[in-house]
């Protein structure tokens, strides 16, 4: 084999895959990972007669817990559609990550939101303080 042929080889498989490829599928990783915690930990192990989010906010969800906020589980639904994206380089999964971003913004704050403030009252406004509703909050309040 020659050593522009193995040359080319190299640079498709290694830097190639690492730059190219693993991105997306750590993208998807973190996803699963960050959905797996909240789902399976935050609302089932955690409390389990809570697993519909019918306890406090601290209780059923993974704000309080995890750096990303109170979304964190959108978050990580988004993560793994655009890791999808990624890795099928498919616009229709781009624009479904898009769309299932705008929805997300548009029905937290506008129906999500108000549910759980008149049910939790000062408790949620308080969960809310503490729990950024999307970006991480880097310093400790």
């Amino acid at each position: 084999m020659s050593p522009v042929f193995r040359t080319l080889i190299f640079t498709i498989l290694v830097p190639g895959f690492w730059t190219l490829v693993m991105p997306y599928w750590l993208l998807m990783a973190a996803g699963i990972a960050l959905y797996v915690r909240c789902a399976f930990w935050g609302l089932r192990v955690a409390r389990p007669r809570d697993a519909a989010a019918l306890g406090s906010p601290e209780e059923t969800g993974c704000g309080g817990a995890l750096p990303v906020g109170a979304e964190s589980m959108y978050w990580s639904v988004g993560s793994v559609l655009l890791g999808e994206a990624g890795i099928f380089q498919s616009l229709a999964l781009l624009e479904l990550a898009v769309g299932f971003a705008v929805g997300v913004n548009v029905s937290v704050p506008l129906c999500e939101e108000p549910a759980l403030r008149r049910k939790f009252g000062a408790e949620y406004e308080e969960y809310c303080r503490r729990a950024p509703r999307w970006l991480p909050r880097l310093k400790a309040k």
